[in-house]
């Protein structure tokens, strides 16, 4: 930290902005040509403090001009100078910050192909850069992998022994991923809890009936009896129809489109048939927990095949990383850092860009990790990817919304709805006093900055839909509040939910696997105790795909958790205070889910300690 002092005779009346200009070398210089500014603080002769803040790297080539850190409206600006201050860095922004088109049906994305070209404000930090790279570099050392020299495995109690140092979720994993209640519990609190929902009527594509079932229902109860209770639940595949499987070292893989319906009893949720497809007919059984204990293993391992396509592509990369993609890229074309919003926002599109360049060009591209180890592939993965954009939501991505939708309110041991529920309404809280504070109703509606955010994102992330139900303008300040919950938690809780457990869950391959080398049984009693070594994948695509869920379940040693912010964006006392109060109402949540969490396996991913700011990795 630097301070100088400057002697002015004068009265230069109000501090507008400051230009910042870095001294020129006297000589050439090895060193970098670039430094980092944090901020600037100017205390007048009358002692009043004036924060300029930065936080960006300049070079010596290149002038930045600041403005004070008090948050403002276009509507409320007075002096030309700042509106003209504002408009030129939008200008410079949308020149740095271009949309591009992955493919006609997906969000767009930052035109950027390489990380480096970022903006530095946009790109890793130093330490961030140099531990992503070793990661990279050592993950395959860091698990120790005891790989066998043959392509396929020849046991289960093989693949048990391939990894030495087990975390103790994944030696869960391990010792239950057979067992029935286990396989119920994941849709819950597993790596993917958005797909369940109540059913209150069997759809007729998936004709179960009584007799199918009634050994798995309390005596002298009916499907139609529990369904009224709301004890039946489904979890429908339907967006992998009909998708061809990829070929995998000259091999045919293989995808199905499940069903899969589950019944709560007790505080357990219990799968209790499975179609394999979804079309109804003789080589399409549905089975059963009755069937042989080699059939209805199979049976549900291609469901957790299916649930690797839905929750990596559908609800974790789409839904959290592309689309905070798009609401990051829009903040910055639409809105100066004097907008309160921005202030707000900015802090939750850290590192997003850049991780979503490396996974674009690290997994989803025609050579990623996608097209060589997933029996999805490429082609396929990008009409799987367009189904899944077709069918978002406004409400799918509102916490409370989503689960009152998919009638989850009521089946126990739900811990994503309970502390999920808890986040959104902290969050909630702290969004309403911060957008009230600096709108009214009337502020809201002339706003036109604010919109042309709105339009950017409905726009580019191709959710102008009126079935999707995003709103086309704000009105109130509720409306606004809701909005940017619900930008904040998609890019925080939900990310963590379905990211953080990765390995823990997914590692274990035979409960997780990418691709499967044998087609669905198309008959009962067709499969025998090879059946399931035969069907998961070969030893290079396991140690592959634990590779990559290990590196991007690793944290950073500079990550901001939720409510943590470093840069001093906010100078006004009510939106400092906001932050104080957010941070203990996460404190108090954390201490709470502590105290519930004396169970065996306990739900860690929402617990505030474990949430991220945005979107990391």
């Amino acid at each position: 930290e630097q301070t100088f002092s400057l002697n002015i005779k004068e009265n230069i009346g109000e501090l507008l902005l400051i230009e910042l200009e870095a001294k020129p070398p006297s000589c050439k210089s090895c060193t970098d040509d670039e430094w980092f500014c944090s901020k600037i603080i100017v205390t007048t002769p009358e002692g009043a403090r004036m924060l300029f803040p930065c936080y960006r790297w300049m070079s010596r080539d290149k002038k930045l001009v600041l403005r004070n850190s008090v948050a403002m409206l276009k509507t409320q600006e007075v002096a030309p100078q700042l509106l003209a201050h504002s408009q030129e860095t939008l200008k410079r922004r949308r020149q740095n910050f271009n949309w591009s088109k992955l493919s006609l049906g997906l969000p767009h994305h930052v035109k950027i192909r390489i990380a480096c070209s970022l903006p530095p404000e946009a790109r890793f930090s130093f330490t961030k850069e140099k531990e992503f790279l070793f990661n990279s570099v050592t993950v395959f050392m860091k698990l120790k992998l005891e790989c066998p020299k043959h392509d396929t495995w020849n046991s289960i109690e093989e693949i048990n022994g391939i990894l030495s140092n087990k975390p103790e979720t994944y030696e869960y994993v391990q010792e239950n991923w057979r067992r029935d209640d286990f396989f119920g519990y994941q849709f819950l609190n597993g790596l993917n809890p958005m797909i369940i929902r109540r059913c209150s009527e069997l759809p007729e594509k998936f004709p179960v009936t009584d007799e199918m079932v009634q050994g798995f229902l309390p005596e002298g109860s009916t499907l139609k009896s529990e369904m009224k209770k709301g004890h039946i639940f489904l979890c429908d595949y339907k967006r992998l129809k009909d998708l061809e499987g990829n070929e995998i070292n000259r091999k045919k893989q293989y995808l199905a489109a499940p069903l899969c319906l589950l019944f709560s009893d007790r505080g357990k949720l219990i799968p209790i048939a499975i179609q394999l497809n979804q079309e109804p007919g003789a080589g399409n059984p549905i089975f059963l927990p009755s069937d042989s204990e080699h059939d209805w293993l199979v049976a549900k391992t291609f469901v957790r095949n299916a649930e690797f396509n839905e929750h990596e592509l559908n609800f974790h990369l789409l839904r959290t990383h592309l689309l905070g993609e798009v609401f990051t890229v829009a903040l910055m074309r639409t809105l100066p850092s004097c907008h309160p919003l921005f202030k707000l926002l900015v802090p939750h599109t850290r590192y997003n860009l850049q991780i979503n360049i490396m996974a674009r060009n690290l997994l989803i591209s025609r050579k990623g990790y996608f097209s060589k180890f997933t029996a999805i592939g490429n082609d396929s993965m990008t009409t799987f990817l367009k189904r899944a954009a077709s069918s978002l939501t406004y409400s799918s991505l509102c916490l409370p919304d989503n689960i009152k939708e998919r009638g989850m309110e009521d089946i126990p041991n739900y811990y994503y709805r309970d502390d999920g529920h808890k986040l959104w309404e902290i969050i909630l809280k702290f969004v309403s006093g911060l957008v009230s504070h600096y709108y009214s109703d009337q502020d809201v509606q002339e706003d036109k900055e604010l919109h042309a955010w709105l339009t950017e994102i409905r726009e580019k992330g191709g959710l102008e839909n009126s079935q999707a139900g995003f709103p086309e303008s704000f009105c109130t300040v509720g409306q606004l509040a809701k909005f940017v919950t619900m930008v904040i938690f998609t890019v925080s809780a939900q990310h963590a939910a379905v990211n953080n457990g990765q390995f823990d869950f997914g590692g274990y391959m035979p409960n997780f696997p990418s691709t499967l080398r044998c087609p669905p049984p198309r008959q009962k009693g067709s499969t025998t105790k090879d059946s399931i070594l035969e069907t998961l994948p070969d030893v290079k695509t396991t140690v592959n795909t634990m590779a990559i869920l290990c590196l991007l379940s690793e944290g950073s040693s500079d990550r901001y958790p939720l409510g943590h912010y470093p840069e001093e964006l906010f100078s006004e006392e009510t939106p400092q205070k906001l932050m104080i109060q957010f941070k203990i109402d996460l404190q108090d949540l954390k201490r709470s889910i502590d105290a519930r969490n004396t169970v065996p396996l306990p739900y860690t991913f929402l617990n505030p300690e474990n949430v991220d700011n945005s979107i990391a990795i």
